[in-house]
Formats: structure tokens, C-alpha cells, sequence
């Protein structure tokens, strides 16, 4: 992974490329759970990636890309959201055979959805992207103790929600 960022910080296109087809998973993951519409968050992926791109030599250290290129992500999306003033609904799911298998993910969505913004990308990134507490509190330029704050706070919600 060195390598590739090392590269990339070289303007090897090839490299950049491979570096943001391996965390373009991560992106929509974060990206969907603050604008939830999956045009903006094609637009703010596009943004990210082209600030990534111009911006790949302000990294300071090869391994915290995934970390730098997040921050920028969320930034982005926060960008988006806050210019577009209101939040879109997700897309209706079909009635399908697929439906039962997306259940669980559409239960989680809901909860997700219940949560303010704040408690919502730390939970994002703790369980679905799986970052350290340390790691979330560098991304979004908080304290660790108020990182683990939300996150029970927002275990406290969903609970609340679930045993509604």
C-alpha cells in the first residue's frame, strides 16, 4: 500500500487508480450514511478523488492515505449536504427475493437514520469501516473521549429505537 500512495504522490495515474479502486467500497459506505441519495454521493466520491488527486503530495504519512482520503470524503459530503439543505429518502426497495436478504441492512439503514449526524458518522466508521477509536477521532479532528461519547450515545438510540 506504501508503494502505490509513494507512487502516487509521483502523479503515477495508474497507482492513484489502483489506490481508489480499493477503498471505493469504504467511500460509498461513508459517503451513503451522511447524504443517503446515491447521486450526491457520486458527486462527492468525484470531488474526493479529484481533491485526492490534486492534493496527494500535503500527505505526510504513505500509511494514513485511508485516513486523509475519508476526511476529505466526509468534508465533502457535509459540503454537499449542507448546500443541498434537506435530506433525500432512500431508494424504495422492490418487492423481491432480494428484499429478504437486504433486510438486515435496511433494519441497520433505519437506525442509522434515527441518529443525528454526529452519531451517525462515528458509528459508520466504527462498525461498518471498522476504524480504531484513535483513528475516528484524527478523521473527524475530535477528541478520542468524545469519540467514544457518541458512540455510546448512539448505541443508547438505537437501542431506544429497536425497543420501540
Amino acid at each position: 500500500m506504501d508503494v502505490l500512495v509513494y507512487q502516487a504522490k509521483r502523479h503515477d495515474k495508474e497507482a492513484f487508480g489502483k489506490l481508489i479502486r480499493i477503498h471505493t467500497a469504504s467511500m460509498y459506505k461513508v459517503a451513503k450514511a451522511i447524504l443517503k441519495n446515491d447521486e450526491d454521493v457520486a458527486d462527492a466520491i468525484q470531488e474526493t478523488i479529484l481533491a485526492c488527486w490534486e492534493k496527494i503530495n500535503t500527505l505526510k504519512k504513505n500509511n494514513y492515505f485511508k485516513t486523509w482520503l475519508i476526511r476529505i470524503l466526509i468534508n465533502n459530503c457535509n459540503a454537499l449536504y449542507r448546500q443541498r439543505s434537506r435530506m433525500v429518502l432512500d431508494e424504495i426497495v422492490s418487492e423481491t427475493a432480494e428484499q429478504e436478504k437486504q433486510y438486515a441492512a435496511i433494519e441497520w439503514q433505519e437506525f442509522l437514520r434515527c441518529l443525528d449526524e454526529k452519531y451517525r458518522i462515528v458509528t459508520v466508521l466504527y462498525y461498518v469501516e471498522g476504524f480504531k477509536i484513535r483513528e475516528i477521532a484524527e478523521i473527524l479532528e475530535l477528541n478520542e473521549n468524545t469519540v467514544s461519547t457518541r458512540l455510546a450515545k448512539a448505541r443508547t438510540l438505537m437501542e431506544q429505537q429497536y425497543n420501540q
